[in-house]
């Protein structure tokens, strides 16, 4: 389902389906990041579900979201875009610092160790392929640099939200470049719009690659 006008990267409460049709595939970045081959498979086979709240508190933005995949563990990214760095432990991506912000067209700054190319990708400039243009809907995105911090890791990863063009249809993407030593992947997620979250009881104003 197309994401409507009104959902944007400053009003992006609602839920999300990752549409793996559209997306593209996840498995060597995933491998990149040091993923086993068993956990990339259940990730494979999963639907990714995302619940996204974002509200504005002393005048910065707030992102949290609820990632379920089914057959594995629900995880929390809660992001605060205000461009400092927090510590994050995920279960599957392990101990990471990370930092958020909103960026404007024609304000982006790469914050990675990539390439034009990857500045372009992220931009939404041009597909994976780094031929086939393509373009962002919208003026403001959301900007997230990712660290891993175990001594085993050492990869780190920039993203890029926003709303794109996908057959016809306006959809949400997270577009993702992952570096680790000389080696890099480049990886568009897709996802479809279904609704508003629903209502929790408790509900009050307070999905990888997150923050706490």
């Amino acid at each position: 389902m197309a994401a409507p006008t009104e959902i944007t990267c400053t009003n992006l409460s609602g839920k999300f389906v990752m549409n793996k049709s559209l997306s593209d595939d996840t498995d060597p970045m995933l491998a990149l990041q040091g993923l086993s081959w068993l956990t990339r498979t259940a990730i494979r086979l999963a639907t990714v579900v995302l619940t996204i709240k974002e509200y504005k508190q002393d005048d910065v933005y707030h992102i949290d979201i609820t990632s379920v995949a089914s057959g594995l563990t629900t995880t929390q990214e809660n992001r605060t875009l205000d461009w400092e760095e927090r510590e994050h432990a995920d279960r599957i991506f392990g101990n990471c610092r990370g930092k958020s912000r909103l960026w404007k067209a024609g304000e982006f700054k790469m914050e990675g160790p990539g390439s034009e190319e990857d500045a372009a990708f992220l931009q939404a400039h041009k597909l994976k392929d780094g031929q086939t243009d393509s373009k962002f809907l919208d003026d403001e995105h959301v900007q997230s640099l990712v660290k891993n911090v175990d001594d085993a890791g050492g990869w780190q990863a920039e993203m890029v939200w926003g709303f794109e063009e996908v057959n016809g249809e306006r959809r949400y993407t997270r577009r993702v470049v992952v570096w680790k030593n000389a080696e890099f992947q480049r990886v568009r997620l897709v996802y479809d719009y279904k609704g508003p979250p629903e209502k929790q009881d408790n509900d009050e104003a307070h999905l990888a690659y997150g923050e706490e």
